[in-house]
Parts: C-alpha cells; structure tokens; sequence
C-alpha cells in the first residue's frame, strides 16, 4: 500500500478515511514508474490476467497494461484510484484496467489470475500479512505466480523515528502466505538492491525483499 513508514497509527483509524487523505495532501504521491523487480519478472511472462494489490496512482498498473496484461487494480483509496483512472486514460491503456476499491483486510476481489502483485504492500495502519497474503495467493491460477516485494530495510535519508521498525525476512514473508508445499513452486527468495531518489535528490542503496512463488 504505501512505500514510506510513519508513527503507527490507532487500529480504529479508518482506512479508506486515512489514505484518501492522505493521497489528498499531495498532486501526487508515488513517482509513477513501475516498481522495478515487478517489471523484471512481469517482463518474462506472457501477458495474461494480473491482480495489482494496493494499487496507488497506478505506476505498476498502467505499466502493466501497455505490456498487454488485463489488470484489475485495486487500492482502498478512491482518490489514488480516480488519479489512476486518469493516467489510464493518458497512456491508452483504459480499456485493459478495471479498478476496483476494497479494503482487503474485510475481504478479497473474486477472481483467478495469471499473476498477483503486491508491491511494498505495506502500511502505517494496522495490515497483518497472515489475513491478506493467504487469500492473496488463493487468487493464483494454475501455473500462475504471486510476486510480494517489501521493504528490506529504511532507506538512508529515513528519520530516527524509522530505527524502531522491523522489516521481515523473505522467509517470513513466505511463511505467512501459508502455502501447501505440495502445490507451489518457489522460484525467488531473497533480498534486491537498487539505487533511488530520496525526496531532496539524494541518491542511495535501497534493500527489497523479494518472494516470488508459482502454483503448481
């Protein structure tokens, strides 16, 4: 859901409530490209059906769609969803993306796919792994993938307030997506790196942990 970290916030905090204002705060939030480990493994696979988790502004989305993949996005927030529907709109690709606002952790969008992507699915609000990971893999359909990148480690330009936050391990990340081993193949695990921009344009080393597994 978001790739920044911040104060925890009270459990009864209301989601959709929060990210829309949130994403209100600002013309825009995310930098728009697709998440890099995303288009390395999408750009292997033939296109087909994908499921993009926590969608935001639909920099994995409208990627995705210009690459032939029918994507259903979707993201808690209307307002990353209505930005996403106009970047749509921009780059051609209208027609491939269907969105859909949902907050998953009161359940999941029906529906098999070719791939599900939950990129840096991750929240200052509470968002157990055990309740959206589990559903998210049941979405897989035979011979499909579920590609999960977080966050490995704070980026460099991170405040003090990030040092008490603990990144789980890939295993971990895996572990929580509780898998019968008898159906699913794991084909990644392990840590990334990349070089970012941080927000006054400081460059730095960013660590992501990457699951990839494909069902069977």
């Amino acid at each position: 859901m978001t790739g920044h970290h911040h104060h925890e916030h009270p459990a009864y905090t209301d989601p959709a409530r929060f990210w829309d204002e949130r994403y209100g705060q600002r013309d825009r939030i995310w930098s728009g490209r697709v998440n890099p480990v995303l288009a390395e493994v999408a750009g292997t696979l033939t296109p087909g059906t994908v499921l993009d988790l926590g969608s935001g502004e639909g920099g994995d989305a409208v990627w995705l769609a210009s690459k032939g993949w029918r994507v259903t996005a979707v993201d808690i927030s209307s307002v990353a969803l209505d930005r996403l529907a106009v970047e749509a709109e921009r780059a051609g690709v209208a027609d491939r993306i269907t969105t859909v606002r949902h907050d998953l952790t009161q359940g999941f969008p029906p529906g098999r796919y070719d791939l599900v992507s939950a990129q840096f699915f991750q929240s200052p609000l509470v968002l157990p792994r055990e309740k959206v990971l589990p559903p998210a893999a049941e979405a897989v359909a035979p011979g499909g993938r579920l590609l999960v990148v977080e966050h490995g480690a704070p980026p460099p330009w991170a405040g003090p307030d990030t040092g008490h936050h603990r990144f789980a391990e890939p295993e971990e990340i895996l572990a929580a997506m509780n898998l019968d081993p008898d159906g699913w193949d794991t084909e990644r695990l392990g840590a990334a790196r990349r070089t970012a921009t941080g927000p006054d344009g400081q460059t730095g080393e960013l660590i992501d942990h990457v699951v990839l597994v494909r069902r069977r």
